[in-house]
């Protein structure tokens, strides 16, 4: 996959994806929202294979994660739609959904996602912080949902801001222009663990080896069944949850992790 926005590099089971536009501090343009959506589509596609990517790790180039929207692109989009008044298609719109599209597609993955948080978080950057199973932040991670101070409504970030702090944290950083930094996401929940930059690199190495202890379908289906559970009152699910785990503990991953308790050896899904 060649990209111009972000890179890609594959090591065994894990893709590491990073926003490459560092000189913007990685605002996110039309370009690097296809290219992140093509390189976890393409991570999704090993699925069941030998090579399957089980974990992808999402951070940004030059010390900051992500400055939001690129300008450019909301700007050539407001010129078509002065240029094209008459037209029932919405350039602005259009611009504004690519976001929430990118943002559901990495909420909605059965891969484990990983993101990794230094600097500059917003918009779209903001929205990633939200849908990533695991968040690390650094100290110097700085989060800013301003859409309200500028006259603009966070769309596209608004719903998993509220799936993952709820509504009345979520509604109150919306209708301050909220500001965040590290410890203070750390305590609202936004964010999973704070370490020091330095520190950073095993902290992901640390969260990596306790994902790539689970079984990739176990994993998955965990994920959906959590995800369903959202929106589900419990007892709706019982049912359904009972019949998933009757498939796993059937199926191969259920067996072979049966197998190496019994034995006291790692399951073959375990890197060497």
């Amino acid at each position: 996959m060649k990209t111009e926005a972000i890179t890609a590099l594959n090591t065994g089971a894990v893709l590491e994806i990073t926003l490459n536009r560092p000189e913007v501090r990685n605002a996110m343009s039309l370009a690097m929202v296809g290219e992140l959506r093509q390189a976890l589509a393409q991570a999704e596609s090993t699925v069941g294979t030998a090579q399957a990517i089980r974990v992808v790790v999402l951070r940004g180039a030059g010390g900051h994660f992500c400055a939001g929207g690129d300008l450019k692109d909301m700007a050539a989009a407001r010129m078509r739609t002065l240029q094209n008044a008459g037209d029932a298609a919405d350039p602005i719109a259009h611009v504004n959904a690519e976001f929430g599209h990118l943002c559901a597609a990495f909420a909605n993955t059965p891969l484990a996602l990983v993101v990794v948080l230094e600097g500059t978080v917003m918009g779209g950057g903001f929205g990633l912080a939200c849908v990533a199973d695991v968040a690390i932040a650094t100290e110097t991670a700085r989060f800013r949902l301003p859409e309200t101070s500028l006259g603009v409504v966070p769309a596209q970030i608004a719903p998993f801001l509220v799936e993952r702090l709820g509504y009345s944290q979520a509604k109150r950083l919306a209708v301050t222009g909220g500001r965040l930094d590290a410890a203070q996401a750390l305590a609202m929940g936004l964010v999973h663990q704070q370490v020091a930059t330095g520190e950073v690199d095993a902290a992901v190495q640390a969260v990596l080896a306790n994902i790539l202890a689970c079984a990739p379908g176990a994993l998955a289906a965990t994920k959906a069944l959590m995800a369903k559970a959202r929106w589900s009152a419990p007892a709706d699910l019982v049912d359904e949850a009972a019949a998933i785990f009757s498939r796993a503990v059937q199926g191969p991953e259920g067996q072979e992790g049966t197998s190496a308790f019994l034995q006291k050896r790692k399951p073959n899904w375990v890197p060497a």
